[in-house]
Protein backbone atom coordinates (compact mmCIF):
# COMPACT_ATOMS: atom_id res chain seq x y z
CA UNK A 1 0.00 0.00 0.00
CA UNK A 2 2.88 2.29 0.79
CA UNK A 3 4.59 1.87 -2.26
CA UNK A 4 1.52 2.59 -4.38
CA UNK A 5 0.86 5.56 -2.29
CA UNK A 6 4.47 6.30 -3.50
CA UNK A 7 4.15 5.76 -7.26
CA UNK A 8 0.77 7.82 -7.34
CA UNK A 9 2.84 10.67 -6.01
CA UNK A 10 5.44 9.97 -8.35
CA UNK A 11 3.11 10.63 -11.38
CA UNK A 12 1.33 13.76 -9.87
CA UNK A 13 4.71 15.66 -10.55
CA UNK A 14 4.58 14.76 -14.63
CA UNK A 15 4.32 17.56 -16.69
CA UNK A 16 1.76 15.12 -18.22
CA UNK A 17 0.04 13.29 -16.09
CA UNK A 18 -1.03 8.97 -16.73
CA UNK A 19 -4.95 9.56 -17.02
CA UNK A 20 -6.98 8.78 -19.90
CA UNK A 21 -6.46 11.16 -22.83
CA UNK A 22 -8.68 11.08 -25.94
CA UNK A 23 -6.48 9.71 -29.12
CA UNK A 24 -6.64 12.65 -30.82
CA UNK A 25 -5.55 15.08 -27.82
CA UNK A 26 -2.20 12.67 -26.86
CA UNK A 27 -1.57 12.69 -30.69
CA UNK A 28 -1.80 16.75 -30.39
CA UNK A 29 0.39 16.99 -27.20
CA UNK A 30 3.09 14.76 -29.40
CA UNK A 31 2.64 16.73 -32.61
CA UNK A 32 1.36 20.05 -31.57
CA UNK A 33 2.72 21.65 -35.56
CA UNK A 34 0.74 19.53 -37.58
CA UNK A 35 -2.93 18.86 -38.36
CA UNK A 36 -5.37 16.89 -36.46
CA UNK A 37 -5.22 13.55 -39.03
CA UNK A 38 -1.16 14.02 -39.49
CA UNK A 39 -0.93 13.78 -35.83
CA UNK A 40 -3.06 10.84 -35.02
CA UNK A 41 -1.94 9.04 -38.19
CA UNK A 42 1.77 9.63 -36.83
CA UNK A 43 0.84 8.68 -33.27
CA UNK A 44 -0.78 5.36 -34.95
CA UNK A 45 1.97 4.53 -37.34
CA UNK A 46 4.58 4.87 -33.82
CA UNK A 47 2.80 2.80 -31.83
CA UNK A 48 2.08 0.15 -34.83
CA UNK A 49 6.12 -0.03 -35.49
CA UNK A 50 7.16 -0.70 -31.88
CA UNK A 51 6.73 -4.05 -31.30
CA UNK A 52 7.79 -3.82 -27.94
CA UNK A 53 4.54 -1.31 -26.98
CA UNK A 54 2.06 -3.12 -29.09
CA UNK A 55 3.12 -6.67 -27.55
CA UNK A 56 1.96 -4.97 -24.36
CA UNK A 57 -0.58 -2.95 -25.22
CA UNK A 58 -2.51 -6.48 -26.79
CA UNK A 59 -1.78 -7.94 -23.78
CA UNK A 60 -4.00 -5.41 -21.58
CA UNK A 61 -7.21 -5.52 -24.18
CA UNK A 62 -6.07 -2.85 -26.48
CA UNK A 63 -8.75 -1.60 -28.65
CA UNK A 64 -7.51 0.62 -31.55
CA UNK A 65 -11.05 1.77 -32.75
CA UNK A 66 -11.94 2.88 -29.48
CA UNK A 67 -11.74 7.03 -29.00
CA UNK A 68 -9.83 7.35 -25.73
CA UNK A 69 -6.19 5.65 -24.25
CA UNK A 70 -6.98 3.96 -20.96
CA UNK A 71 -4.52 5.12 -17.85
CA UNK A 72 -2.37 1.87 -18.73
CA UNK A 73 -2.36 2.28 -22.21
CA UNK A 74 -1.09 6.17 -21.49
CA UNK A 75 1.74 4.72 -18.79
CA UNK A 76 3.02 2.06 -21.48
CA UNK A 77 2.98 4.30 -24.49
CA UNK A 78 5.12 6.76 -22.09
CA UNK A 79 7.20 3.67 -21.11
CA UNK A 80 7.92 3.09 -25.08
CA UNK A 81 7.43 6.12 -26.90
CA UNK A 82 8.75 8.79 -24.44
CA UNK A 83 6.22 11.59 -22.53
CA UNK A 84 5.10 14.01 -25.38
CA UNK A 85 8.02 16.96 -25.89
CA UNK A 86 10.91 15.11 -24.94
Amino acid sequence: MKDEKKENQMWDDREYPIRVYTKAELAMLYNPASCIMVALNTLSRWIRMNGPLMKELEAIGYNKFRHSFTPREVELIFKYIGEPGM
